[in-house]
């Protein structure tokens, strides 16, 4: 999955009344390897599928009691400049729960192939903060499958309670590029906006591509591999989105409070290596940019 620059601005949690799901409890959290072993597999010609259905998967997927590694947690947070502390970073959740929602978008009745999925939007609540010593029940589920002029989008919800309070949320969404697509909504092709005054400057070496996956469960080669990129149509390995994002929020640290949504939207992907500026933005916006002043990712907090 890559960082994608098409944003859609419909990120409700909102569930059509007449939808049910089945929930499916899993005893464990599910290893990432196999599935994305799997994703690849289904992508070789001859063994692939065309077209996906329409209709979005009809089970959420649950595991229940998944508990903090306070090592992963550390390892997380250096790699992502947050400090070293027992509350859990706001995007931490989110790499905890990733292979559920992995689960979730490599079954059969997933609409969108995984292999070339872009992730151009990611929304997270934070309801009170969490800290290492709580256990988070995890739940996953796909809504809001439709249209995008490049193909199409949905929202993955992934929800985090403790002691059945809900205390986190993330709903990202992907779009699933296809050669048939028409309709829906349309790339944002306004001219470029005044560059915001960068407040810090980042080196973004190759390791973070690396080192990311290692911490995240995300292995997708276009971020590991010189050639897992190219098959991919980038000329040199790309940072993970929500590496991007983490690295915002960690230079936000102090400003954050309690309870907050912080939302962004994935533009152009981050080269490794390559230098980005991180800007403060009126309102509660930020924005990572490029040398040339051209947005890598633009996001709100409130």
């Amino acid at each position: 999955m890559t960082a994608g620059t098409d944003a859609t601005r419909d990120l409700s949690g909102a569930q059509p009344a007449n939808r049910t799901r089945e929930r499916i409890e899993l005893p464990r959290m599910p290893a990432a390897g196999p599935l994305y072993r799997r994703a690849l597999l289904g992508a070789l010609p001859g063994l692939g599928k065309g077209r996906r259905g329409n209709d979005l998967p009809a089970a959420e997927l649950a595991v229940d009691g998944v508990s903090v590694d306070r090592t992963h947690l550390a390892d997380y947070d250096r790699v992502c400049g947050f400090r070293l502390t027992d509350q859990l970073p706001a995007t931490f959740p989110h790499v905890m729960g990733f292979p559920l929602s992995l689960r979730l978008m490599t079954a059969p009745d997933f609409p969108l192939p995984l292999t070339g999925l872009v992730h151009i939007d990611n929304r997270i609540t934070v309801h009170r903060p969490i800290t290492a010593d709580e256990a988070i029940d995890f739940t996953t589920y796909a809504q809001d499958l439709r249209p995008h002029d490049r193909g199409r989008q949905l929202d993955v919800v992934l929800v985090g309670s403790v002691d059945g309070e809900e205390v986190w949320r993330g709903v990202s969404t992907y779009l699933g590029r296809e050669p048939t697509a028409g309709g829906g909504e349309r790339r944002d092709r306004s001219g470029r906006t005044e560059v915001p005054a960068g407040t810090a400057r980042w080196r973004v070496e190759p390791r973070v591509g690396t080192e990311y996956a290692r911490v995240s469960g995300d292995h997708n080669p276009i971020h590991t591999s010189v050639l897992g990129a190219r098959l991919f149509g980038f000329r040199r390995p790309i940072a993970h989105g929500m590496w991007s994002k983490a690295r915002c929020l960690a230079a936000l640290e102090n400003r954050l409070p309690d309870a907050y949504t912080v939302e962004v939207a994935f533009k152009l992907p981050v080269s490794l290596p390559s230098t980005v500026s991180f800007a403060l933005l009126p309102d509660g916006g930020f924005a990572l940019h490029d040398s040339r002043g051209r947005p890598h990712l633009v996001g709100l907090l409130r």
